[in-house]
């Protein structure tokens, strides 16, 4: 698994599509993934260092694995089929790990919340990686 950190974010306005670009922490590929708008505007809304008066989906999220007493470790995303990318959550409680499907675009967003790195299989960068955005 290759760790990841976030680029930026772009936004489209002529295919109506907004994208997160990642880059490979040790390394010059770029992954772009697309995500829906509620997810961009999570993730900037994080980003943006501002807090909700309530918490919001992902943040209910993140606050309800640590009442449960587990902690996000990381988000991996390890496939990629039919143009669509596929992610994992990876927590850990009780010493037990626990992985849970995820779409990616919420895997980010909640790996911001928790300050847990995000990881890419070599073979999805391989695949859909870039060396220019």
């Amino acid at each position: 698994m290759i760790e990841l950190i976030l680029n930026k974010i772009k936004i489209d306005e002529t295919r109506n599509e907004q994208v997160i670009v990642f880059r490979e922490k040790e390394g010059t590929r770029y992954l772009p993934v697309v995500i829906g708008l509620p997810e961009v505007n999570a993730i900037k809304l994080k980003l943006s260092g501002l807090t909700p008066p309530r918490p919001l989906t992902h943040d209910l999220l993140l606050e309800t694995i640590q009442h449960l007493g587990a902690k996000l470790e990381k988000v991996c995303i390890d496939k990629l089929q039919n143009n669509t990318f596929y992610a994992t959550l990876h927590l850990r409680r009780n010493g037990d790990n626990v992985v849970i499907d995820a779409r990616p675009s919420d895997g980010v967003a909640l790996a911001l919340r928790a300050s847990s790195p995000i990881f890419v299989a070599e073979e999805v960068i391989g695949e859909a990686g870039v060396t220019e955005v």
